[in-house]
């Protein structure tokens, strides 16, 4: 039995289709299972990885776990899937923990705190580190339905938008082949964008052209206020700024774990253009 965490995310919901048409026995684990839709014949388990008390019921009978671990009970989680019987964990983690001094950063702390926990444990542990996601670009849909424009700080700061779908396959390979069991693997997209050349990319996606507003770094944080907390907001200005006007580094990562390229922002755009139109 695999055990899929984060039931509702991008990355769970693409995954599990894939697992189900190997034939994989998949059990989905949620802080609020009843408000999952998931297939006939896909249990729904409680499971809230910041409250410890709910591990052993959704671990029983688990042999592998997908896992977006909460950092403060990451070491519980291992002990109780170890207690459990489970033999593998693929971690979802974060490229963030590869960056200079991760302890001082709150975007890469929690990620790195979570690994640190799960490689220490008895449990044999894959870790996948994505960088960019694609996804976060659903940041800017409310702006650009509305037809106004995307304010942001450093509007020529790179990143390496990975689709989701290539985040799932991924993990879908170390989770089915025993090859990759115990790697540590960075996943990017194929591309190092700017944030223009990929608002760009979903005007012409979307077939409405997308204005952007340079804002200063103040300005950014007192309109993203009530979803950001101002530390996770100062320390990704201060990625951008590190990435202002320069390529990141791209890995070949998805091509060798999946048998193909990475998906290119262009066709995450068209996947999700309906999400920047207006109703």
């Amino acid at each position: 039995m695999i055990l899929l965490t984060g039931g509702r995310g991008a990355a769970a919901t693409q995954l599990l289709p894939l697992l189900r048409a190997a034939g994989l026995p998949v059990r989905v684990g949620s802080a609020e299972p009843a408000a999952l839709d998931l297939p006939a014949g896909v249990p729904a388990v409680a499971l809230d990885l910041t409250d410890p008390t709910t591990f052993p019921a959704a671990l029983d009978g688990v042999t592998s776990v997908f896992l977006y671990a909460s950092p403060q009970h990451a070491g519980a989680f291992a002990d109780a899937a170890h207690r459990a019987g489970v033999t593998h964990v693929v971690l979802l983690s974060s490229a963030a923990v590869l960056g200079p001094a991760p302890e001082d950063s709150p975007l890469a702390r929690a990620h790195l705190d979570a690994e640190h926990a799960l490689l220490a444990s008895p449990v044999a542990t894959t870790v996948l580190r994505p960088g960019s996601f694609a996804a976060n670009a659903r940041g800017w849909a409310w702006a650009v339905r509305a037809g106004r424009p995307v304010s942001l700080p450093y509007p020529e700061a790179h990143s390496d938008p990975l689709h989701e779908r290539d985040l799932a396959e991924a993990a879908f390979a170390v989770l089915t082949d025993p090859r990759h069991r115990g790697g540590l693997f960075t996943l990017t997209g194929p591309e190092s964008l700017t944030f223009t050349q990929q608002l760009d990319q979903l005007a012409a996606a979307t077939g409405a052209p997308v204005a952007v507003r340079r804002v200063t770094r103040d300005a950014w944080k007192r309109e993203t206020a009530d979803y950001i907390p101002a530390a996770y907001a100062d320390a990704l200005l201060d990625w951008w700024a590190s990435h202002d006007g320069r390529p990141v580094p791209l890995t070949g990562t998805v091509q060798a774990l999946t048998g193909h390229p990475a998906r290119p922002f262009a066709t995450w755009a068209a996947d999700h253009a309906a999400d920047f139109k207006a109703p």
